[in-house]
């Protein structure tokens, strides 16, 4: 998903700064928008590595004397059944998905309050915030905490010229999923719950990205833009 808003942005002429942990991964994809023509670098790091974390932002807004644009994606997934989800689980989770972008989104807006003028985007999810399954309650705490967060900071950052929104993607097949994609049953409640009949394609989240980060959501702050097939409004 994180890929597929990159390429997003890439193509709207934003200069890209992928993240991740492995190195291989992001020179491929890196390389797949150099490639192409677009603008893409990297920088390798555990975002669950605070040092590491403020550091890259600073060597980033080192070389390129700004950043425009957050887009905080990293995100885990850890399923079981309540009475055996280890507090240390727990604890990972939320860490990953949102202490780590509480950091990073902290660290980004340094050089954008210097501006007033900057973008921070979470990749939220519908899980936790609107709807709910089992087995993954830190998922979905930390989700609801994402979200929260996101108004939070809109609050705060909004009157500095920063906007700060979230994408709650439904049900997309990324490789978090993929036990869920090869599950045919699965895959089958999932095309008679989504009013769209099916899952989620990756192309089909850039253009949410683009769009918060672009003039167009100048007056779009707080907001958490849902796409998920119609999914959260069925019945």
């Amino acid at each position: 998903m994180g890929r597929a808003m990159a390429a997003a942005m890439a193509r709207a002429a934003a200069h890209v700064v992928l993240n991740g942990r492995d190195a291989a991964a992001l020179d491929a994809a890196a390389g797949a928008l150099t490639d192409a023509g677009l603008q893409a670098e990297t920088s390798r790091f555990d975002v669950t590595d605070e040092a590491a974390a403020v550091g890259a932002v600073r060597d980033l807004v080192a070389r390129y004397g700004r950043l425009d644009v957050f887009v905080g994606n990293a995100g885990i997934q850890h399923r079981r059944p309540l009475l055996e989800f280890e507090t240390t689980d727990w604890l990972r989770v939320l860490h990953t998905n949102l202490t780590a972008q509480f950091v990073l989104a902290r660290e980004a807006a340094r050089p954008m309050l210097e501006r007033r003028w900057g973008r921070i985007i979470f990749t939220g999810s519908i899980a936790g915030p609107k709807v709910a399954r089992p087995t993954v309650p830190a998922y979905a705490a930390a989700k609801g905490g994402l979200d929260a967060l996101t108004r939070a900071l809109a609050v705060e950052l909004g009157p500095k010229g920063i906007t700060v929104n979230a994408i709650a993607p439904g049900f997309f097949a990324t490789e978090m999923n993929a036990p869920l994609v090869t599950d045919e049953r699965f895959t089958a409640w999932i095309s008679g719950r989504t009013p769209l009949g099916r899952w989620g394609e990756l192309d089909e989240i850039g253009g949410a990205a683009v769009f918060l980060a672009s003039d167009a959501a100048s007056y779009v702050n707080g907001h958490t833009l849902v796409v998920d097939g119609g999914m959260t409004v069925a019945m």
